[in-house]
């Protein structure tokens, strides 16, 4: 899979760099972070760097994952968006952003970015967009993005705090 770089307004999509790890660190200390993506529990310095590396190794074609940054500051990290599940035409998108980079509409811009560039060059059909109803701000980004909602799936993944929650499922079509 080609590496790419994206950019819009105010943003910065780019691979993830070892530099990167003390940050991603930090950012799975912050509640919300750690509450809506778990995969960052129990890391420490060393986890997080292979945790970054693999977010950076598109070798398998099943994902592709970017870090947020601000353009005018590459190397500050400001949240996470990427495509998984990637296969015959459909993935799935994920995204969070740390708290001072909040409120800003970044993850609705690089959701909006990313989901743009995976019709366009990967050839994606069909991108499903997930998050737990208690997630509102989830949501919003969902909407802004112009992912419509789809339904809810009952107790479909188990977050953070150890228990299944029911889930929002958005979805946008490439003919949308």
């Amino acid at each position: 899979m080609p590496r790419v770089e994206l950019t819009g307004p105010g943003l910065l999509l780019r691979g993830w760099r070892d530099a990167d790890a003390p940050a991603a660190l930090d950012a799975f200390g912050d509640p919300a972070i750690a509450l809506w993506n778990p995969q960052g529990e129990g890391l420490d310095l060393a986890a997080a760097r292979r945790w970054v590396r693999r977010r950076a190794d598109w070798s398998a074609g099943d994902h592709v994952c970017l870090a947020i940054a601000d353009p005018d500051d590459p190397a500050a990290l400001l949240g996470s968006v990427s495509l998984h599940r990637i296969h015959q035409g459909d993935a799935s998108i994920g995204y969070w952003t740390v708290p001072a980079a909040r409120g800003r509409g970044l993850a609705s811009a690089a959701v909006s970015r990313l989901t743009a560039w995976a019709f366009a060059d990967l050839g994606i059909e069909r991108i499903e967009l997930c998050h737990a109803v208690a997630n509102v701000a989830s949501c919003r980004v969902a909407q802004r993005a112009g992912y419509p909602a789809e339904g809810t799936l009952r107790q479909s993944h188990r977050y953070g705090d150890g228990r299944r929650h029911d889930e929002h499922l958005h979805a946008r079509l490439a003919t949308d």
